[in-house]
């Protein structure tokens, strides 16, 4: 990935974010959810008025809260609606977004933009869900037979990373394959076309594609590392109130994956309602990661510096990134006392 390439999609989503339309539509702004629960008129005087800013996923953390019953902040709370962690980490870098979740990646570019976020967390959780596909009628047997055949990925995610693990393990690289960089939505209509021998890609896709046949080739379940970071503002840490309101919510989080990993059917209905997926889909799927490994909010930790080092050097080494980074700058353990003590 070029230098170049990072600095467009970082203005582009910088535009989005100035000119507030609907027509960028990565980014979608929701309203506030100032969910204040009525105070009464003693707590008035004395109530917290800092806004936390946070990005989402569709069907994200605002949803896991309110199913759990721990969206009553005493803070007010904004969650405004990304498609990418990508998108999130340019918006914090922006002063849009105080806090947000991301894969290992998308902060490893940060870097490389100079944009300023820091990593407060770990999110760990299962692997299943990462795959590469290949049609119904392939005669592809390895990741080898991939050789000089149009394999379409999601450029800077994991996605991009297991692909080049796989291909590194049998002596190739991205230059061996005919590497086609693609959305979700638009690598899955492709390969509905036939206009891929290959795709490698992640989540509700994969059984999708399988319903029409598509088989998997192989899965990055043992090549990831399954951290999921979340990310935050330098001033929203150094803001002594928002720091605060930032440790209530990652407790807040830490406990509604317990709820969830304990009411799994439940959350599952209701995910699979906001996100328009089939229930089955998303209930079958979620058995499968609690199975592999439950969810769980971790504090930081030299081992998850160095699993995203290891991301990094890859990248490094592959070319997607011009120089070596130290990702240890992104890091920032500050609240891994209040995580450690969260009940």
């Amino acid at each position: 990935m070029s230098t170049n390439w990072l600095r467009q999609n970082f203005f582009f989503s910088l535009g989005c974010l100035l000119i507030a339309t609907t027509a960028c539509s990565e980014v979608k702004s929701t309203s506030p959810a100032t969910i204040a629960a009525n105070p009464s008129p003693s707590k008035i005087a004395v109530s917290n008025t800092t806004q936390l800013r946070v990005a989402k996923y569709k069907g994200g953390w605002d949803l896991s809260l309110k199913l759990a019953g721990l969206d009553n902040f005493s803070y007010k709370t904004q969650f405004t609606e990304f498609t990418g962690g990508n998108l999130m980490v340019q918006s914090i870098n922006a002063g849009a977004i105080d806090l947000a979740s991301a894969s290992e990646i998308p902060p490893i570019f940060a870097i490389e933009s100079k944009a300023s976020v820091k990593i407060i967390a770990t999110l760990k959780g299962p692997t299943v869900g990462q795959v590469v596909l290949v049609p119904k009628d392939s005669t592809a047997k390895t990741i080898a037979d991939l050789k000089g055949k149009k394999v379409g990925y999601v450029k800077a995610t994991t996605a991009h990373y297991f692909l080049i693990k796989m291909l590194e393990k049998v002596g190739l690289t991205m230059k061996d394959i005919n590497a086609i960089p693609l959305s979700i939505p638009d690598g899955l209509s492709a390969f509905r076309k036939g206009e891929l021998d290959a795709w490698a890609t992640y989540g509700y896709s994969i059984p999708q594609a399988q319903k029409e046949g598509a088989r998997v080739l192989e899965s990055a379940k043992d090549i990831l590392s399954g951290n999921f970071v979340i990310i935050a503002s330098p001033n929203a840490i150094a803001d002594p109130q928002k720091k605060v309101d930032i440790a209530d919510f990652l407790c807040r989080l830490q406990k509604s994956q317990t709820w969830r990993e304990s009411n799994l059917k439940q959350w599952s209905k209701n995910y699979a309602t906001t996100i328009d997926v089939d229930e089955d889909i998303v209930y079958q799927d979620a058995k499968q990661g609690q199975q592999q490994r439950r969810q769980e909010l971790l504090p930081v930790s030299d081992a998850a510096i160095a699993s995203q080092q290891k991301v990094a050097d890859t990248f490094f080494q592959a070319g997607v990134i011009p120089t070596k980074v130290d990702v240890k700058q992104l890091w920032d353990s500050s609240f891994n006392e209040d995580i450690a003590k969260c009940q």
